[in-house]
Order: structure tokens, then sequence, then C-alpha cells
């Protein structure tokens, strides 16, 4: 018998060869499982992982981030765009660069989303000890800062041995390629495992196909659920993000089509149904539009389908107030389903949709309930109108023109991605989605600073699609530098910044709270020590120039839409700068429709926040628990 054969690399070229051969597979079609590895080299992966992707050439191409954390938001933005088939790598030195891993990580994991992270690790042999920028722990030798992201980690694992990274490696891509476990996957990397070589069976580093399978739901389970919906009166259908992952949007139609039952969306779930389908109602929640919270609020029968029932969903427990409601939740999770006491249907979110459909041959709701929820769709519509309007195009533009106007001018095709701040509660209630990837919302974690590098990770994955990173001055503070990797790499992604002058979103929140916008502006510190007086004098446009964008200035509704158009013809990264009116006198979006639980202080001294106290425990006695 020959003996099996081998071949010796270091592990960091093992394990480079190993990503190069994973494929995703589903429906028939074949995804590369990792695509790329963004990275930014220190001491700790610049003599491995750096060595091992030099001499990988185009087999697991490179790509060169300015942040960590930005690089972890671009692998994700790509993940989603992809629909979790395919995703990326991120490798990081130790120390700083791996904590930096933090923020991206947690993001990836709460939204379900695949991201490798590869951070270096002090020496293994501990022959240099303690090693620049190491942490050192009395009590337990065997910890390092990586640990830090052991929370965040659907799986984690550090390999102190060469041949451990064998079970390492298959555990990290299965749960990458799972739809029910994914999220961050991190293999943290000793410096001086990475540079030992071994002899790696050849088998190591064949093609593997992970195939992600459509599970369909029990056959109980679906006629229990049927069973409820042919019952009830006044059924809605929430769309989560699972709408989208499974590719489900077409037998969402259907099921749509056939039943007349209306379908809202979370912030992850927002064009599950293009916006000028008859059963779409718009987003749903603390943010949602009042013909969708209406129908939340009298509704029988709730069918979750790849939902996570955020609060933000629920309006923090109070939305859902019909009494003898019930729940029936498609969800791939059975963490998922199995939540608000519902009646669980454990299954892909298009299996079971088609199956539901099937099932519920021949039933369709009462034809005034569909009369009326049309009706309410209409009304609302005329209420986004009015948002989006403008007296003339002479004036400056409020946020929600600036959403008017680039309404205006995109087609299917464009891709829409925001974070945080107060854009996405108008986006929620007011951006009229035409396709299934064009709005992209990261609302699982709003994590300020995603829109940027997500936006790079987008048009990689969708290289002919616009792209537009909607981003409040706020975010963009934090997190601007991924505009030079956007430059570099000549990703044409156009960023519409919008100056404000603070944190819009927070500083509603704190007038609400009694917090009386303390802390939320962007103003100089006036003589009694609030900041209060005149914004301060800083060019956001002119930073982002200075980072390389081509950078439209416009100062009027005219002007913007002007410079839209241009920035989506443009053929480089572009910026369009404009500064909203924020006057109590401009037309915005409608307020919230449904309740968000903040608590506020139960004592106070200031009357704002006696009587935020007061409306929030008049709104806390709504809450119920569905069981």
């Amino acid at each position: 018998m020959n003996a099996p054969t081998t071949r010796r690399l270091t592990v960091a070229q093992a394990l480079v060869e190993f990503l190069a051969h994973q494929y995703t597979e589903r429906d028939g079609r074949r995804h590369r499982l990792i695509s790329a590895c963004w990275g930014i080299f220190g001491h700790g992966n610049v003599a491995g992982i750096g060595q091992a992707l030099l001499e990988s050439g185009d087999a697991l191409p490179y790509l060169q981030g300015r942040n960590e954390q930005a690089m972890v938001h671009a692998a994700v933005g790509y993940a989603r765009q992809c629909d979790r088939l395919s995703a990326q790598a991120v490798t990081t030195s130790i120390g700083p660069g791996a904590t930096n891993l933090v923020t991206g990580a947690a993001l990836a994991t709460v939204n379900r989303l695949p991201v490798l992270l590869l951070p270096g690790d002090v020496f293994a042999t501990r022959s240099a000890d303690p090693v620049l920028q190491q942490l050192e722990v009395p009590s337990a030798g065997d910890v390092s800062v990586n640990d830090a992201l052991r929370p965040v980690s659907r799986y984690f694992d550090r390999v102190t041995r060469p041949e451990a990274l064998i079970p390492a490696a298959l555990q990290a891509v299965r749960v990458l390629a799972d739809p029910v476990d994914t999220g961050a996957v991190t293999l943290a990397l000793p410096q001086d495992v990475q540079a030992e070589a071994y002899d790696w069976p050849e088998e190591f580093f064949a093609d593997r196909v992970w195939r992600v399978a459509r599970p369909a739901p029990d056959a109980g389970a679906l006629a229990e659920a049927v069973h409820a919906i042919r019952e009830a009166r006044r059924p809605l259908l929430i769309a989560g993000g699972g709408v989208h992952h499974s590719e489900a949007e077409e037998a969402l139609r259907a099921f749509a089509d056939a039943t007349g039952i209306p379908v809202a969306s979370t912030q992850a779930g927002k064009g599950s149904l293009r916006h000028d389908h008859p059963a779409d109602v718009g987003g749903i929640g603390h943010t949602g539009t009042a013909t969708a919270d209406a129908l939340a609020r009298e509704a029988d029968l709730v069918i979750g389908v790849g939902t996570r029932y955020t609060d933000f969903t629920t309006a923090s427990s109070t939305l859902f107030a019909a009494p003898g409601v019930r729940f029936v939740n498609l969800n791939i999770a059975p963490f998922d389903a199995h939540k608000l006491g519902a009646a669980s249907l454990v299954a892909d979110a298009r299996a079971g949709l088609e199956a539901l459909t099937g099932a519920l041959s021949g039933h369709r709701v009462a034809a005034a309930y569909e009369a009326g929820y049309r009706a309410a769709k209409e009304e609302w519509e005329r209420r986004v109108d009015a948002a989006y309007g403008a007296a003339d195009d002479s004036v400056r533009p409020s946020q929600t023109q600036v959403l008017g106007a680039l309404d205006g001018i995109v087609d299917d095709t464009d891709v829409i991605i925001n974070a945080a701040g107060s854009l996405p509660g108008d986006l929620h209630k007011l951006w009229r989605a035409r396709s299934r990837r064009q709005y992209h919302l990261e609302y699982g974690y709003s994590c300020m600073g995603y829109e940027i590098p997500a936006a790079i990770g987008v048009r990689l994955a969708a290289p002919d699609r616009p792209v537009w990173a909607l981003v409040g001055d706020g975010t963009y503070l934090m997190n601007p530098t991924e505009i030079v990797t956007a430059v570099q790499e000549g990703v044409n992604i156009t960023v519409v910044l919008i100056q404000n002058h603070g944190y819009a979103s927070i500083g509603g929140l704190s007038e609400a709270t009694g917090g009386e916008r303390f802390g939320t502006a962007y103003r100089f510190r006036a003589g009694d020590g609030t900041y209060t007086g005149a914004p301060l004098p800083v060019d956001l446009a002119a930073n982002a120039a200075s980072l390389g964008m081509d950078v439209l200035r416009a100062a009027t509704v005219g002007e913007l839409r002007a410079a839209l158009v241009k920035a989506r013809g443009a053929n480089r990264p572009t910026c369009v700068y404009v500064e909203t009116e924020t006057a109590d006198t401009v037309p915005g979006a409608p307020d919230a429709q449904a309740w968000w639980d903040v608590p506020v202080a139960e004592t106070a001294t200031r009357p704002a926040a006696v009587a935020a106290r007061e409306a929030y425990d008049r709104h806390a006695a709504g809450r119920r628990r569905h069981l």
C-alpha cells in the first residue's frame, strides 16, 4: 500500500491553501466560500498569513484595509449581498489590531452573517514572553486579548499546534456555511505556529463542497400552521432578513398573491416584496408605517418569516395587542422559530412558504380586510409624497427630501446602505424598495461607521450595481478611512454625506426621555457650559476630498438632484455633500407609530425628565408577554 501523499507547508500557507478550495452549493449553484482576505499587517501576521497570501497569488486574493473594524464591515456587506453563500476573511496583527475586530464580529454574529477572522496571537511556545502588545493575566497564562472575541464569535479556536489546524479549519468552515449557526468565526493564530512547517495530507487541500440545504417543514407542524391561518380573520405576515438570505422573495409574493395576507417587513426584511405590491404594507414596529402598525395591533395571527423579533419590531412587546393573538414562526433556526410562544415551522424560508401556499390552496382573507389595508397603504403613500416633496428647487433640503431626491433617480439595480442615526427610521418608514437587495440596512447592531466599508463589500459582490452609502455627519466622523480603500482599489461607490451638525437620532431620543438633547450637538461650548453655540467650522466635504473622493456640494434641492444624477454616472468613488434644513417648520418623516422602551429616570428634579417618566409609565403599562 502506498503511503499517503503529503505536502510540507507552514501553518499559514496550509490555511490559505485550504480556504481556496472551500465551496458552498445551493440549488445546484456553486460559490467560493472564502472569496478574498482583507488584511492589515503587523507583528503577529506579517510573516505568517501575510507571506502565505503573497505566495498564494490569485488563489486567495488580498484586499488592503485601513481599519480592522471596517474590514469586518466590508466583509459583512459582501456576505449579505451574496445571500451568505460566499464570505471573506479578515487578518490582523496581535494586540489592538485583534481587539479592533470585536465590534465587527458582534455585528456579524448579531445579524447571522458569516465572516472569518484570523487574528495573530502571542507565542504558543512562550519563547518570548511577554511580547509587544501582550496582555498578561497573572491568574491565567493561556489568555490573550483574542479571548475577547469568544462571546461575539459563533465558533472560536486557538491553533496552538500545526496538526490542530485540520479539525479547527473544518469546524470553522462548517459554521460559516451553516445558515443556522453562521456568524463571526475566529481562528486565533499564534505567530510562531503560523510559521511552523508540517507535512499535511493532500486530502486536506482537495475541493470541498458544503451543501446548503433547504429543509422542509415537519408535516405535523405544517398542518398546525395551516389550521391557524385558516382560522384567522386578521392575519399579518412579518418578513425578516431570512426571506432574503433564503432567496424566498418569489415564494413570498406567490403566498401573498394567493392568500391576500398583508406583508410587513423588518429593517432586514424590507424589499421582500416590492413597494408597489398590493400586499406590501411597509416597515413594522417603532420605525414602521401607520398601516403596518395598525394591522399589527389588531392582528389575531402574526406569521413571522425569518425574523428575530427585536424590540424595534415588537415595539418593546407592546405592538401585538389583540386579546388572544397567536404566532406562527417560520425560521430555519429553532431558537428564533420558538419565540413569542409560537407554533414553530423549523424550515428554510422558501421551502416553508411554498409548503404553506400549497396547503392553503383556495384560502383567502376576507375582501373587506384586504380592501381596508390597501386603502390604508394608499393613504400612507400620500404621506410619503408629502415628506419627499419640496416647495421649490431653491430651498435647502430636509433629510426626507434628500431621500425623495434619491428616490427619483434610482432603479431596480441600485443598493442603498445605512446603519445608524435618524436615517434608519426615515428609510424604514418611507423608502420604496424596488428589488430584493436594494435596501441594505444593518439594524441588528446599528453600528455607526458601517456604511462606507459595507458599500465597498457590496460593490465587490455586485460590481455592476450602483451602491450608495447614506451617512450622517456623526457616522462619518466615526469611520471615514475606508474611502482611501475605495479609491485605491477603484471600487466605485457613492457616499451621500448629510450634515446636520450632531446626533439627530439620539438628540430626538434624549429630548423624548427628558435628557434635553444633552451632549448630542456638534457646537461650540456656550458660556453656561452647554453646547448651544454656533455650529463647528468643520468641512467634512473637504475631508472626503482629501481622502481621494470626487466631491459634489449641493446647497439646494435642485442642486442635490443634479449632483445625485452626476454621481450615479461617475466612474470613480464620489461624495455628494449636502447640509440639511433642520427647522421644525420643514416637514419631515411622520412620527414614530409605535413605542420603544428606553427607561427614563424614576426620580428627577428637572421638569422635562419628570414629564418623560410619566409618559414612559403610560406606555410601559401596555407591555405583555406572549406565552
